[in-house]
């Protein structure tokens, strides 16, 4: 590298001299201007430097002490103690705060020692008319044991429900011909059921005689099973793990680690805490509506190892009765209506149409997130390999 320093210093002493006195002029004539210049902006220059060294020594121990702080997105502006983080779905009366409460007092499924305001899990379900008489069994079941319960009305009928006493006591949301994972993604945000411990979502089909509001298992004499994991166990009072046979991979034994053999459920009727419900609210995909391959992977959000945290309890069960709700019709409805379409094929064809997109953005998602490591290392049977 070239340096410049040297030549300059040892310059000619006439030249040194010269240059001197061109400079001289210059430098004085430029220190006038900015003295006259100061006389003239420094009372107001030195006021607002005063206050922002003022305001300087206050906020920066402030700014120290807080930077880390955590705030919600949004909630900057805003002191943090005015700051609501989470909702719930309780109802509020518009004037006498016993209203409520004593208005539950007086309904019939009401347990006596049950808080009237106190409610600590979530029962959501998509509704039609036509199953009205097994979800009135549902939902005072649930009402008796307390729960918020959330009713998505798929056929657009609400009025209708107002001959069960409870239907003033249950959230009613209506939109006609969508799935109960439509509104799940749009009703259900985990920071308005952030403050339930259990969220259940389930299908309408089901007879619950036999239940009480636990995860349940099926009664494989009486229901329809499409998957034997989800057949109650009689001599058990958990099971999390099938046995069968099956050659190339597709049977299951006790070195089986992933779906269908163990660490799922089927979707018709699944429980999930506080903390797997806000993961899989986020796996939700807001477009696939019918949520097919969605259980497959719902072992990543069990909070650790998934062959031991999710199960099927076999001391509590129900009867999946298989009826045909979206897009579906029933006998009476065949028989009496020649003219009527029954679209369940075609239901049963968007199904799998979004099943192969699902797949196929789950397998772009870990391909392109290069910091995700699968905590289970194993491809999934049946699934994505």
């Amino acid at each position: 590298m070239k340096s410049f320093g040297p030549p300059f210093f040892l310059a000619d002493s006439k030249s040194w001299r010269s240059c001197l006195c061109s400079i001289f002029p210059a430098a004085t004539l430029l220190c006038v201007v900015i003295f006259v210049g100061t006389a003239y902006l420094a009372p107001d220059y030195k006021e607002k430097l005063l206050r922002w060294q003022v305001a300087d020594s206050f906020e920066n121990p402030k700014l120290k002490e807080c930077k880390n702080q955590c705030r919600p997105y949004g909630s900057e502006a805003l002191p943090q103690g005015i700051v609501s983080k989470t909702s719930n779905l309780e109802r509020r009366p518009l004037w006498d705060a016993q209203k409520i409460r004593r208005a539950k007092k007086k309904m019939v499924y009401q347990t006596i020692d049950s808080k009237a305001n106190s409610s600590t899990n979530l029962f959501a379900m998509a509704v039609g008319i036509k199953q009205k008489d097994l979800v009135n069994k549902m939902v005072t079941k649930f009402l008796a044991s307390d729960f918020v319960v959330m009713l998505f009305h798929y056929d657009g009928i609400v009025d209708e429900w107002k001959t069960f006493e409870w239907s003033d006591h249950v959230i009613h949301v209506s939109s006609n011909d969508q799935t109960k994972w439509w509104f799940a993604k749009r009703f259900l945000h985990p920071d308005i059921v952030a403050e339930y411990g259990y969220i259940f979502l389930w299908d309408e089909d089901l007879g619950v005689d036999y239940f009480h509001p636990k995860q349940p298992a099926l009664d494989g004499n009486k229901s329809e099973v499409h998957h034997q994991i989800t057949a109650r166990g009689r001599r058990s009072t958990v099971h999390r793990r099938i046995y069968k046979p099956g050659g190339d991979g597709k049977g299951c034994d006790a070195s089986s680690t992933a779906p269908p053999c163990t660490g799922w459920i089927e979707m018709m009727a699944p429980v999930f805490s506080r903390a797997a419900w806000r993961c899989i609210w986020y796996m939700i995909q807001n477009d696939l509506i019918y949520a097919w391959g969605l259980d497959m992977q719902l072992g990543y959000c069990a909070q650790g190892d998934r062959t031991k945290n999710v199960g099927v309890v076999d001391a509590e069960y129900i009867v999946h009765y298989g009826k045909p709700t979206l897009g579906g019709l029933d006998v009476n409805e065949i028989s009496s209506q020649s003219h009527a379409k029954d679209h369940r094929l075609d239901v049963r064809r968007q199904s799998y149409r979004e099943l192969g997109v699902f797949k196929k953005r789950w397998k772009e998602a870990i391909d392109e997130d290069k910091c995700w490591i699968d905590p289970f290392q194993q491809p999934v049977q049946g699934f994505i390999q």
